[in-house]
């Protein structure tokens, strides 16, 4: 994370006090584990797959995204590390998920998200978009009709790329904040290993000509919390599953300092204050988060 923190200017809101204080996140994934630099801040879980009720993540995508956001120990700081989190876990311990699975994940969302004072829900999985899943999908409606509800809603482009229209669904809503990995193309390191990117990141438009992504931040080789932190605390992953928890934790962050914006308005600043990086839209999207521009007065 520390590179990703120099990247997208982080330490200048952290110097402002802003910490994600107050807000929830729901993080639709594959459940979260109790590590210890977030176990203190779970505060609900909806499991999809085995109807527990107890935290756990037998994959351990999840725990990365949810450490990406809010991790808060000494060796690992998230984004925004005094937020909190709902687990809704629809994907199972390979690491796959089946639509019905997310489809009740995101409608417990809708009928539970107002309970616990959700404001931000990360969806970090998705299917490729194609003639059985479009912008008429009841995946796609769904993402919608959260939106539509007032939560900021934010899903991966997918892994895809590099061709035109393929980013995945959910991300193909034209509503909600879909995001791409600005560093799918680039040797990267974060002090673990070396990975070489093979421009990997879902490139727009859609096949319904909606311009995607919409923001891109960086994704490849990001250490987080490991789900089996009990033998091995933290691991290194890519895509753009690690780059949508970044912005999720930049808008927290945007929250905690200005807690009655709607998600039109967070959705409109992250467009301002992103940095273009003089590529294509279907690649950069409006450009790279910048957190300095996006919580400070621009």
């Amino acid at each position: 994370m520390q590179r990703v923190s120099k990247l997208v200017r982080l330490s200048y809101a952290h110097k402002m006090g802003l910490y994600g204080q107050g807000i929830v996140v729901a993080v639709v994934d594959s459940g979260i584990a109790k590590h210890a630099d977030i176990a203190d801040r779970l505060i609900a879980s909806a499991d999809m797959v085995n109807h527990r009720k107890d935290f756990y993540d037998d994959n351990g995508h999840g725990t990365h995204v949810a450490g990406i956001i809010g991790a808060n120990g000494s060796t690992l700081k998230g984004m925004a590390p005094k937020c909190e989190f709902v687990s809704v876990k629809v994907l199972d311990g390979r690491g796959g998920g089946k639509i019905e699975n997310v489809l009740a994940g995101l409608r417990w969302l809708y009928d539970n998200a107002d309970r616990y004072k959700v404001r931000i829900i990360n969806i970090s999985v998705g299917t490729p978009a194609g003639k059985d899943v479009d912008e008429d999908s009841e995946l796609v409606r769904m993402v919608d009709m959260l939106w539509n509800r007032g939560y900021i809603v934010l899903a991966a482009a997918g892994n895809n790329g590099p061709k035109s229209y393929s980013v995945g669904a959910p991300g193909i809503s034209r509503k909600i904040i879909t995001v791409g990995a600005s560093d799918d193309s680039v040797e990267v390191t974060d002090g673990m290993r070396y990975t070489k990117m093979r421009n990997y990141s879902g490139r727009g438009p859609t096949n319904a000509c909606i311009k995607k992504p919409d923001i891109v931040a960086p994704g490849s080789g990001i250490l987080s919390c490991n789900n089996m932190y009990g033998k091995r605390r933290y691991s290194v992953k890519s895509g753009t599953s690690m780059a949508t928890p970044v912005v999720s934790g930049a808008v927290a962050l945007l929250l905690s300092k200005y807690p009655d914006m709607t998600n039109r308005e967070v959705k409109i600043r992250l467009k301002d204050t992103a940095v273009d990086l003089g590529l294509p839209h279907s690649i950069q999207g409006w450009g790279m988060l910048d957190v300095k521009r996006l919580v400070g007065d621009k």
